[in-house]
């Protein structure tokens, strides 16, 4: 079994520049760039809420030079090369992918079996009628569903794109209008069948790809595993094994952490590509995204990184150690700060409401510098403007 022993800066080297979030890192670039991202993790993680922008969108411009809303757009619903898929909860996944959630489907098509009048008629508007939303259907009954009851019109709605009778044409804001699968996924992928046999098999490729998601990941309880329906931890354990015998996942022995980490085979090259970048003066700050892939296991950041995150939107805000919606700083290979913004409405300026930066940061001229300019391509993205020198005051 393959195996290597590294130590925390080479596992943060190796990470940062496989999230493209390193100085030395191949840049992501444009439209192909979101592509070719998206690919390597597997899935960017969906969240309604807006305060800087949405969740995908922050990771998004993290890695991305001059990152525009309408890329992603263009991406999921005009080019179809990306679609809405609950997989670490709603997500955003390559089309290729559509197979492989096949199961997950087949899991969903117990309601329509139950409700097949309602389907029916569902299915004969949008295919008369075009995209809906559920405000478009008059089923104004209301039934049990997800965090409680609802009008039918979007239980049909959201029990169909479940079970993969429909997808997600557009949005506006957060409304979704759906359309029929068929005439929206490439007729070559949604005829496919699925390509997993077996649990093993569906459990494999699950671990597989969230090891990707991350680049390295250890075999313990994290959010990096939610949505992997019936996934117990006998079942990723098991998978774990396959994995490291058929030769897809080597061990990461990480200097001074009890329990070893995992690559996938695949990116080993990228691994070497990090490892063999000479380090110099250079650096590079980015902010991220709350659920960004790389904070998903927080356990592991705080293992790598001496970094403790965690996303207090839910928290009364007596019971916050920082603020509603914070993002972690980047600087070269460390966290070193975190930033609550003021909510964003249209053109205003970019204003900071909070900056913490971490306790033994030591913080110099060039590290700020670095990042006033990130904040400055932050306001860019956001298409408003960032003044310095209200950074310029922040406390260290």
């Amino acid at each position: 079994m393959a195996h290597l022993t590294i130590t925390k800066q080479q596992a943060r080297r190796f990470l940062l520049y496989y999230h493209g979030l390193s100085d030395k890192a191949s840049n992501f670039e444009g439209k192909a760039g979101i592509m070719a991202f998206i690919d390597r993790v597997g899935c960017i993680q969906f969240d309604p809420l807006n305060v800087v922008g949405m969740n995908h969108e922050l990771v998004l411009q993290a890695r991305i030079p001059h990152f525009k809303r309408e890329m992603l757009q263009q991406l999921l619903y005009e080019e179809h090369q990306l679609f809405d898929q609950w997989d670490k909860c709603m997500s955003i996944v390559p089309v290729t992918d559509w197979p492989y959630f096949a199961r997950f489907r087949r899991q969903h098509e117990a309601w329509c079996h139950s409700n097949q009048d309602t389907v029916n008629q569902v299915h004969a508007e949008i295919e008369k009628r075009g995209p809906l939303c559920s405000s478009d259907l008059d089923y104004a009954e209301k039934v049990d569903w997800g965090w409680g009851p609802t009008r039918l019109s979007r239980a049909a709605l959201e029990g169909m794109y479940y079970a993969g009778m429909l997808v997600v044409h557009h949005k506006v804001g957060t409304r979704r209008f759906y359309d029929l699968a068929k005439r929206r996924i490439p007729e070559k992928l949604y005829a496919e069948h699925d390509p997993i046999e077996s649990d093993e098999q569906y459990f494999a490729w699950n671990v597989l790809r969230r090891i990707g998601s991350i680049g390295l990941l250890w075999n313990r309880p994290s959010d990096a595993w939610i949505g992997i329906r019936g996934m117990k931890s006998r079942h990723r354990s098991g998978a774990f094994k396959q994995l490291l015998a058929s030769g897809q996942l080597m061990e990461v022995q990480v200097e001074g952490v009890a329990h070893p980490l995992y690559l996938r085979v695949s990116d080993l090259e990228l691994f070497k590509q990090a490892m063999a970048v000479n380090d110099d003066c250079t650096k590079r700050a980015s902010l991220l995204a709350p659920l960004d892939n790389l904070m998903w296991d927080r356990n592991l950041i705080k293992e790598l990184f001496d970094f403790e995150y965690r996303w207090e939107v839910y928290k009364p805000a007596p019971e916050r150690a920082y603020g509603y919606y914070v993002l972690p700083v980047i600087y070269g290979d460390q966290l070193v700060a975190r930033v609550e913004f003021a909510n964003q409405r249209k053109k205003s300026p970019l204003t900071i409401l909070n900056w913490w930066w971490e306790r033994d940061v030591v913080v110099d001229a060039a590290m700020r510098d670095c990042v006033a300019e990130c904040l400055e391509r932050f306001a860019a993205y956001l298409e408003t403007t960032f003044d310095r020198s209200s950074f310029a005051d922040m406390h260290v």
